[in-house]
């Protein structure tokens, strides 16, 4: 399977989906969510989904035989070009946008598009195979301050100086072109400190936090008042951006009053517990259990 969807029920419930409602996926991925969605949806709704990722499409095409749905509508671009593409399409105000920020099982199980450590592979990384810089051309051209930036930031390692020299120090005898030159050259043997650090060159490489600050600004502004934002995050970068803007209108997390003094937040939480999978999705689908879902509703 491409991939499992996670928190399928919760997240769509969550959205308190209107049959002839506007809804978003910006992130098609395997197609789970989109599948439920459109299932809640009658002839007049419309579900606009995201993806930049050509083998998203691709699987879309083959859940779908290739047959075009008249309520659905696939783009082929990052989810940082929301408010863009909804322009285009003449969409003024949608009533729910749902967004999985994890990465598909798909593209940890392939082997040749080096978001694994599992795997001898170039070190791409790239979401959209079309655009942007390769981890292998961050990890071999990107100042050592730099790095050691990116590490600390994007993958909490306090040791960040001491990975960013060790990479410096191996690249100057030998270009790091593979996930298992990377894995050599930083010489760290546990896993779950491998996975922070392919996930902070990910981030890197796919500016992740950019778009999602981008798209949860764009994503305010569009929503119907009583709209709904549903987010499933997977670590704590994406998750305190999240918890912000729903809780105080704001990526920074600032508190922002007009002249009277009352606090301005277009959207407020269906609930101030974060919602995570049971222990039944955890056993079924180990990559889930990191997973957060944060569910706002404009005011």
């Amino acid at each position: 399977m491409y991939h499992t969807p996670v928190l399928l029920t919760e997240s769509v419930d969550g959205l308190d989906i209107k049959p002839n409602g506007t809804y978003v996926d910006v992130t098609l991925g395997g197609g789970g969510h989109s599948r439920e969605i459109l299932k809640r949806l009658n002839g007049t709704g419309h579900l606009y989904s995201f993806d930049q990722d050509e083998d998203a499409e691709r699987n879309w095409q083959e859940i779908t035989n290739n047959t075009p749905l008249h309520n659905f509508t696939f783009i082929r671009s990052n989810f940082r070009y929301l408010k863009n593409w909804m322009r285009y399409y003449g969409v003024e105000k949608i009533d729910g946008l749902l967004a999985d920020l994890g990465v598909s099982s798909h593209h940890f199980d392939d082997e040749t598009r080096g978001f694994s450590f599992r795997f001898d592979a170039p070190l791409d990384m790239r979401m959209n195979k079309r655009a942007g810089v390769t981890a292998a051309e961050i990890v071999n051209k990107y100042e050592e301050e730099r790095l050691a930036s990116i590490l600390y930031i994007y993958g909490e390692f306090k040791n960040s100086r001491k990975i960013a020299s060790s990479i410096s120090k191996a690249r100057k005898e030998k270009e790091i072109k593979t996930t298992m030159d990377l894995v050599y050259a930083t010489n760290i043997k546990d896993k779950k400190d491998l996975a922070r650090l392919f996930q902070a060159l990910r981030i890197e490489v796919n500016q992740e936090m950019v778009s999602l600050k981008e798209m949860l600004t764009d994503a305010t502004h569009l929503l119907s008042p009583n709209g709904r934002l549903s987010v499933i995050t997977y670590h704590s970068l994406e998750d305190r951006m999240v918890k912000n803007i729903i809780k105080k209108g704001n990526i920074e997390g600032k508190v922002v009053e007009d002249m009277y003094g009352k606090v301005e937040t277009p959207l407020k939480p269906i609930s101030n517990k974060v919602i995570t999978p049971s222990n039944e999705e955890i056993q079924n689908n180990p990559r889930s259990r990191s997973a957060k879902l944060r569910i706002g509703i404009k005011q």
